[in-house]
């Protein structure tokens, strides 16, 4: 968080606490808006952001997560979406690349089918199309609706491989231990308002109209969001690949962090095709 400037950003009654990342500074590749996973706070996906040096870099803590003070109303896709996209405005940002993990995968589908006009390319991690989803392992299910999993840290550690699968293929157990002290528990109105805001919710629908080139990356092992559902999206989105990360879980960003940069640098560097180049020049216009 060293680089980061973050401060607190009030929209339509709400107050953010918001990060960026090099936005001041000049680069050949649009900024990233990314949404993090349910209760996580920013310092949690810090360090994607600073393997990504050469790109600017943008996400917020949900209401009551991190350090965003407590809602006070819920809130809905629909609503973050906006919020989002006026967080774009606040610092002079028209399009950018969206990407998210898990809970934050589905905000950036929602984002994305939104806000076509300010989202590029589209990149989702470990998630689901929303309630049409194929359920992982119930026994991680049990632990990932404890919120002692952010307020107790030996019992993190000690249900870390149920929750989130996947082999650290470096043996690197230092990522963990960091990962585990990077973590913010969230208030628990916060907690549930988050698990609230996508009760009933679904792209399934919209995913055949879903223009975007889109990058989808699964872990094999991941026991919260199984493989199954990244390719219910590859089938149903129609410029998108699947990239499955062997012996990756859940966090397979942390344990696997070279080859997921890889990948993502490799999908947004790629060339435009030719609907985005047509997109590119009606947008400047």
């Amino acid at each position: 968080m060293k680089d980061a400037v973050v401060t607190m950003e009030e929209v339509a009654g709400r107050t953010l606490r918001t990060a960026a990342w090099r936005l001041d500074e000049p680069s050949d590749h649009l900024p990233i808006l990314f949404f993090n996973g349910i209760g996580a706070n920013i310092e949690a996906v810090a360090p994607l952001a600073d393997a990504l040096p050469e790109r600017g870099f943008v996400m917020f803590d949900m209401p009551g997560v991190g350090e965003s003070p407590e809602p006070v109303i819920p809130y809905n896709p629909f609503t973050m979406s906006w919020t989002a996209a006026q967080i774009l405005g606040r610092y002079g940002l028209g399009e950018v690349d969206v990407m998210g993990v898990s809970w934050g995968g589905a905000m950036a589908q929602h984002f994305a089918l939104q806000h076509p006009a300010r989202t590029r390319r589209l990149a989702l991690m470990a998630t689901t199309p929303g309630m049409a989803m194929v359920p992982g392992n119930p026994a991680a299910f049990t632990k990932m609706a404890n919120p002692r999993r952010y307020i107790d840290p030996e019992f993190m550690n000690e249900h870390f491989a149920t929750l989130y699968g996947g082999v650290d293929k470096d043996g690197a157990e230092h990522q963990k231990d960091s990962h585990i002290g990077r973590l913010k528990p969230p208030s628990p109105r916060g907690y549930l308002y988050q698990l609230m805001c996508m009760m009933g919710w679904t792209s399934l629908p919209a995913l055949p109209f879903m223009s975007k080139e889109t990058l989808i990356m699964m872990g094999e092992d991941d026991q919260i969001v199984p493989l199954a559902n990244g390719k219910i999206l590859k089938a149903m989105i129609p410029n998108s690949r699947l990239v499955t990360v062997e012996g990756g879980g859940h966090l397979f960003l942390l344990t696997h962090a070279d080859e997921s940069v890889a990948a993502i640098r490799e999908f947004l560097d790629a060339p435009e095709s030719e609907k985005e180049a047509v997109r590119t020049s009606a947008y400047a216009a």
